[in-house]
């Protein structure tokens, strides 16, 4: 997107609050990787759990907790987000900015790796939204499908994954789960899907039946 619509965008729609702004100079600050959504995916995706009144929605990849509060935030009172989060240190940090946004109480954030965790987890989120590494992403559909409920949002972060998904020569394992995953999005019969271009492209899917 040309970066003066996007900043158009983010100004107008999607501002953020002091604690916002803060949780992400937490990140740069605590030297995170920059793979944080931006202002504008966090105001779309608050927007989505909105639109289907979502008050159960489960978060693959944690990182700092910027989305975490973007997704929060949606959910009624007596709503619930649960978060996964393999890193230690990722985790304390969004623990903290969870805290921060006086959230804590409605996030329950489990510590580990996302394909342990998984099993572990009753049928019937809302929403399901994946922003975790990238080459077990087939996997993680697999989980998001099995987890979510019919009329639930599937939600993917990185569908371009910054040019690797559309670029032929580039055959890392992470460029082969990206598109794998959107393949799997576009083809499911269980699942009406497609693509979003806002930054790095955000898969959106309703799943509409449980069988094929």
């Amino acid at each position: 997107m040309d970066e003066r619509f996007e900043r158009y965008i983010t100004e107008l729609f999607a501002a953020e609050d002091p604690v916002l702004s803060k949780i992400r100079a937490r990140h740069e600050s605590e030297k995170l990787p920059a793979i944080n959504v931006s202002p504008e995916e966090g105001k779309l995706l608050h927007l989505l759990l909105l639109l289907i009144q979502a008050k159960n929605v489960l978060e693959i990849g944690s990182l700092g907790g910027y989305s975490g509060v973007w997704l929060a935030r949606a959910l009624p009172a007596d709503g619930r987000l649960v978060t996964i989060e393999r890193d230690p240190k990722h985790a304390r940090i969004a623990r903290e900015a969870f805290a921060a946004a006086g959230l804590q109480d409605r996030i329950e954030l489990i510590e580990g790796p996302a394909l342990e965790v998984l099993p572990t987890l009753k049928p019937g989120f809302d929403a399901v939204f994946i922003d975790a590494d990238k080459e077990p992403l087939p996997h993680y559909f697999a989980w998001g499908m099995k987890l979510l409920r019919g009329g639930g949002l599937l939600l993917c972060d990185n569908a371009f994954f910054h040019g690797a998904a559309v670029d032929p020569n580039d055959d890392s394992p992470n460029a082969e789960g990206v598109r794998k995953f959107n393949e799997l999005a576009s083809r499911d019969p269980r699942l009406v899907a497609t693509i979003i271009p806002v930054r790095d492209g955000l898969v959106i899917g309703v799943k509409t039946r449980d069988k094929p």
